[in-house]
């Protein structure tokens, strides 16, 4: 198992959730790409993407469908500026590449909203450490293993 998968396995251990990381036969590094290789919905994808708001590192957990909209992060976080964090802060943040984020295992708690629109879905997918790699979650699960608040992110 790559290591990045055995830290967020192992995170997804130590919160209580039995979920296994699959890894895909291809990169993943797009909703699109990965729900085709699922055979899912666009929007049951659990995009990480990450900000920085107010210079703070913020996870959001948002539906493939959706365009999150900067302000309506930056309302809910309650920060003056709300932009996306380059591939090195996120590394920095995470530990884990752009387009291979999972929602856990990174060096510290990152303070996370959760897509309220990932709801509808009986499972969404969100990426396990590596562009090639994929965790199935139920909605609840996702916030557990965030801590996540859940709100509008777009």
């Amino acid at each position: 198992m790559h290591p990045r998968h055995q830290t967020v396995q192992d995170a997804l251990r130590d919160a209580g959730v039995d979920a296994r990381i699959q890894v895909l036969d291809d990169h993943a590094r797009t909703a699109v790409l990965a729900a085709e290789q699922l055979g899912c919905a666009v929007a049951a994808i659990a995009n990480s993407l990450v900000f920085m708001a107010d210079d703070v590192p913020l996870l959001v957990m948002a539906s493939g469908a959706a365009r999150v909209d900067t302000a309506v992060i930056a309302g809910a976080v309650g920060a003056a500026t709300v932009r996306k964090a380059s591939a090195d802060q996120v590394r920095a943040a995470t530990g884990q590449a752009i387009g291979g984020v999972a929602p856990t295992g990174h060096p510290t708690r990152l303070r996370t909203l959760v897509d309220e629109d990932l709801r509808a879905h009986e499972t969404v997918w969100a990426a396990g450490g590596t562009p090639d790699s994929i965790v199935p979650l139920t909605f609840d699960q996702l916030v557990t293993v965030t801590g996540g608040e859940v709100t509008r992110v777009r």
